[in-house]
């Protein structure tokens, strides 16, 4: 497990997948404004939660533990794994429960060690839609760098909506206190 200060990235369980599935697949809302793809009804064995295969190397997913009750948090992922220009964007969902704990700059936090420290990344990248206040207060507080806004580029729940773009390189992690 890697550890952050409220929470430890783990491997995903197979008990993680029914419950990551239903909390956070199967709310619509919620799921369609964190994937381009559009929604559809899957099965646990399609979930986006289900296990991949070890020999992915475009992706490393975890299952978020709030360290302070052990629970099953959410889940994060570096994903789009660049290994020949070192790069990966990283991604999370929180279960409603988790919510508003002050989790989310942790897991961010936590992936963007992992990316540069264990994978030996040079640059991290964070996409969120305008109006997810948690998730770009946490981009800001670890050090990314706003890189811009695609107006209007992501469709969900019936609207288009703007979505940033935050990067964040190595030697700006290194140089972090």
């Amino acid at each position: 497990m890697i550890r952050g200060e409220k929470i430890g990235l783990r491997a995903r369980h197979e008990a993680d997948v029914p419950v990551l599935h239903e909390e956070l697949h199967n709310d619509v809302e919620t799921r369609s404004r964190a994937d381009t793809r559009p929604w559809c009804p899957l099965g646990l064995e399609a979930s986006p939660f289900a296990i991949r295969d070890p020999s992915d190397l475009t992706a490393a997913d975890f299952s978020v533990v709030d360290l302070a009750s052990g629970e099953l948090a959410g889940a994060a992922v570096l994903w789009g794994i660049d290994l020949h220009s070192r790069s990966a964007h990283i991604g999370m969902t929180l279960r409603p429960s988790s919510r508003g704990k002050g989790l989310s700059t942790d897991v961010v936090r936590t992936l963007c060690h992992y990316a540069f420290v264990t994978r030996g990344l040079n640059r991290v990248a964070l996409e969120t839609l305008t109006d997810n206040i948690a998730m770009r207060t946490a981009a800001e507080r670890i050090g990314f760098t706003h890189e811009g806004t695609l107006r209007k580029s992501f469709y969900a729940n019936g609207a288009f909506h703007n979505d940033e773009l935050y990067g964040l390189l190595a030697t700006e992690w290194h140089t972090r206190p």
